[in-house]
């Protein structure tokens, strides 16, 4: 089965991992220091704005409280956003907003963001699909104007810029996810970006218990360094030793992965762009870079789910990502979101990782082109 999302794991790790296992420290330490000194260079930030934590489904319901978003505020989120941002509004008793997208990106615009602003909009939780940056001039100006906070979900956007700034630092606050179905992987994990240095501090605490004294190995001023206060009650979601230790060297492997992806990606285009019934994704304006977590393709003629069955009866696993939140009986929202029930109908997720050969993706397009001469 050639899969749609694989990570791309060696050597380099394993010995990495044992390392940490001969230090007899597997808990949170230096290397996840080193880890975040090293994704804040590679944001373009500094290590005073970047924390991590055991996941982004976490930095997502953090986010709630961290940003001050009170039960009953109104929180505007695309549709087609990952069900984690969904129940981290839910969750806190905010009202989520949901709003329509581009039918193209699926990324939402500030036109379909200003259309649901309400008096009670407190924030907007963006998705940058697939790691294609959103508009974010539009946006925050929008933002700007409307007093609103800024969360933005990068989780597939480990590469992805927009203008020259990296996604993820233009809110209050961004936030990457490297579990294993990401592009950088480390089992579970992810890293968070802060607009404000205050804030990052604050977060530090609420992702460990709210503590305000840190461990007696690092507390070097107290001399009692058992006892302790509280600021908030905060949780416990860390990133540790070990799976800092993949995710370092899953980072050197970056630009590679990242070349690898833009190939497939290319070939995808060459290889499908005479089909007249599949439109292929949209070009990604020059002044902006993806990370290439998705390609995704939407069928003209209304056989997605038709080409979707047949790849997989050989052996080519597709999918389609995300379901639209307001499909979702548990929200119980209801509304119009032409834009994205047509995504939701016609978009399919092609294979798309670092690990696939020249031979699996002439596989994938041959299978997409039987598939059209024998039913478009």
């Amino acid at each position: 089965m050639i899969n749609v999302f694989q990570p791309a794991l060696g050597k380099e790790e394993l010995d990495r991992i044992e390392k940490v296992f001969d230090s007899n420290w597997i808990g949170k330490g230096k290397l996840v220091d080193d880890f975040e000194e090293t994704f804040a260079a590679h944001l373009g930030s500094t290590k005073s704005r970047v924390l991590t934590t055991n996941c982004c489904s976490e930095g997502l319901f953090s986010s709630m409280h961290l940003c001050g978003i009170q039960p009953g505020d109104e929180v505007i989120l695309p549709t087609i956003s990952f069900v984690g941002a969904g129940n981290a509004v839910c969750a806190n008793g905010s009202k989520m907003v949901l709003c329509d997208v581009d039918r193209r990106t699926l990324n939402a615009r500030a036109e379909d963001i200003e259309k649901v602003i309400t008096p009670k909009t407190k924030a907007i939780l963006l998705l940058h699909f697939g790691g294609i940056p959103c508009d974010m001039d539009s946006i925050m100006a929008l933002a700007d104007a409307y007093h609103l906070k800024v969360i933005e979900d990068c989780a597939a956007g480990v590469c992805s810029t927009y203008k020259g700034k990296a996604v993820g630092t233009f809110g209050d606050m961004g936030m990457w996810s490297f579990d294993a179905m990401k592009i950088l992987v480390c089992g579970d994990g992810a890293a968070l970006h802060f607009r404000d240095e205050e804030l990052r501090e604050r977060a530090e605490k609420w992702l460990y218990f709210g503590l305000e004294t840190k461990s007696g190995y690092e507390n070097s001023v107290a001399q009692k360094w058992w006892e302790f206060d509280i600021s908030s009650f905060g949780h416990r979601a860390v990133m540790n030793d070990l799976t800092a230790a993949i995710a370092l060297e899953q980072y050197k492997k970056l630009p590679m992965f990242m070349q690898k992806r833009a190939a497939v990606h290319r070939f995808y285009d060459e290889a499908l762009g005479d089909l007249e019934w599949l439109d292929l994704p949209e070009p990604i304006p020059a002044d902006c870079t993806t990370s290439y977590y998705f390609y995704h393709v939407q069928t003209k003629n209304g056989k997605r789910d038709q080409l979707a069955k047949f790849l997989r009866d050989h052996d080519i696993y597709t999918t389609y990502r995300y379901y639209p939140l307001h499909r979702v009986p548990g929200y119980g929202v209801t509304g119009k979101f032409e834009n994205a029930d047509y995504a939701a109908d016609n978009t399919l997720c092609l294979p798309m990782h670092q690990s696939l050969s020249l031979e699996d993706t002439e596989r994938v397009v041959e299978a997409i082109r039987q598939f059209g001469k024998q039913y478009c």
